[in-house]
């Protein structure tokens, strides 16, 4: 089995045991197996990985580490485009389409609330999920190192936090969101985009005390649920206008 040297840079190191964080550290690599393969066995998810050198050189997952090699592993480059130095697969990241395990249903309330396109379903399989990230190249939100972990995922993040509006946060620096929020744009429901409609069109389904109101009114395309600008409506742009003043900025 050849020895090799492993770095593992900023967020990454959270997965590893704190004796091996931030720190060089020597690895035996089970023969025959290649890079990714070595990864894995260390709890560490490719999903969250952009960027392997071997001796200062660009590789993918399947080069075969040979003895003596120093590896050094780095996170997804938020501020940086490293497209022409990274060697694995190009990251969908900059789309902002995400798919959420069964356990983050409150996450993707609030990121559709922001008008973030997020798959989420109480039912979903990992193998729905798995299908789902590969057919619309959306990135994995789940709280298993597990999932994350499959090589089938070219993009995830592992979600520390047991709050969502935590979680939120998490999401929102981990993949520089903060500027792109539209509020209101999805249905809290279902995930499909909204649409403006006359009141006159859905007056009979309105409440009575709603009815007078001349604020605009929307629709889900899919499944039909109606939205206006009522007290909830409020409840969540003050939850939105604190979380951002939160961090200084404005939504």
């Amino acid at each position: 089995m050849p020895q090799v040297s492993f770095r593992f840079y900023a967020e990454l190191n959270q997965h590893l045991p704190p004796e091996r964080r931030q720190k060089d550290f020597l690895y035996a690599v089970e023969d025959p197996a290649n890079l990714g393969d070595a990864i894995a066995a260390l709890d560490v998810p490719l999903g969250e990985i952009e960027l392997l050198l071997v001796n200062g050189v660009s590789v993918d997952y399947s080069y075969r580490p040979g003895e003596g090699d120093r590896i050094s592993v780095y996170p997804t480059f938020d501020a940086m485009d490293v497209g022409s130095v990274t060697k694995l697969e190009p990251r969908p990241h900059r789309r902002q389409a995400f798919v959420l395990d069964v356990h983050l249903g409150k996450l993707a309330h609030l990121l559709r609330m922001l008008g973030f396109d997020a798959l989420y379903r109480n039912d979903f399989s990992t193998q729905d999920i798995l299908a789902v990230a590969a057919r619309d190249d959306r990135i994995v939100l789940s709280k298993s190192t597990l999932l994350l972990g499959s090589g089938a995922i070219t993009a995830g993040y592992r979600i520390r936090s047991a709050d969502p509006r935590e979680q939120l946060v998490e999401v929102l620096e981990r993949f520089d969101l903060w500027l792109c929020t539209r509020p209101f744009q999805r249905c809290l429901l279902c995930n499909s985009l909204l649409t403006a409609v006359p009141r006159e069109e859905i007056l009979d389904r309105l409440p009575e005390k709603v009815r007078a109101l001349s604020c605009g009114f929307t629709r889900c395309p899919a499944c039909d649920r109606i939205y206006w600008e009522g007290t909830h409506a409020e409840r969540m742009k003050r939850f939105i206008e604190d979380l951002f003043a939160e961090h200084s900025l404005h939504p």
